[in-house]
């Protein structure tokens, strides 16, 4: 399964928890543009893991909001020194809307993401040179990317399935 480009969602629950399960400090980061209806998907996903991860008190995991520029946070999460960053990004998978995949490394340059130009390998390779951490990216299929669109009701259950997923495995490890 680790050779296979992307990963399908119903084992999404199970191979976070694979990938999560040594994870001492986790990084969250959420990016896309709440101007472009889908594209808000990783924000939309890292705000609400960011809720229910304080109300269960989920020790080590600190939520990054990276808009279109997630670059801009390279400095306070090399100073967070994650074990494990998680980047969360709505991504033409050329799937239904909603659909949820974790994106293999190797094939991460294939994939669209939607609306930022410093793809998340360049942010990832960059981070990497200062310090060790497992990346696991997701990404969510968009269904509408239009300037002023609100979210899709996929779009947003799938927000809401994936932040609650991730957050119930961080508070497991």
């Amino acid at each position: 399964m680790e050779n296979s480009r992307w990963y399908s969602v119903q084992t999404l629950s199970k191979i976070l928890q694979q990938k999560l399960e040594n994870a001492k400090r986790v990084a969250i980061l959420g990016v896309g543009s709440e101007l472009r209806g889908d594209d808000a998907a990783g924000i939309l996903t890292a705000r609400q893991i960011e809720k229910i991860s304080k109300k269960i008190k989920t020790p080590d995991v600190q939520v990054f909001i990276g808009d279109t520029a997630p670059e801009n946070l390279t400095g306070v999460i090399k100073r967070f020194e994650p074990t494990h960053l998680i980047i969360i990004d709505s991504a033409d998978l050329d799937k239904q809307p909603g659909e949820i995949e974790i994106i293999a490394a190797e094939a991460i340059c294939g994939t669209s993401f939607c609306t930022h130009t410093l793809p998340n390998s360049v942010l990832a390779d960059y981070l990497r040179k200062s310090f060790n951490f497992e990346l696991i990216t997701i990404g969510i299929q968009p269904k509408t990317l239009a300037f002023g669109a609100s979210p899709s009701k996929e779009v947003l259950k799938a927000t809401k399935q994936l932040s609650a997923a991730i957050a119930k495995i961080l508070a497991t490890t």
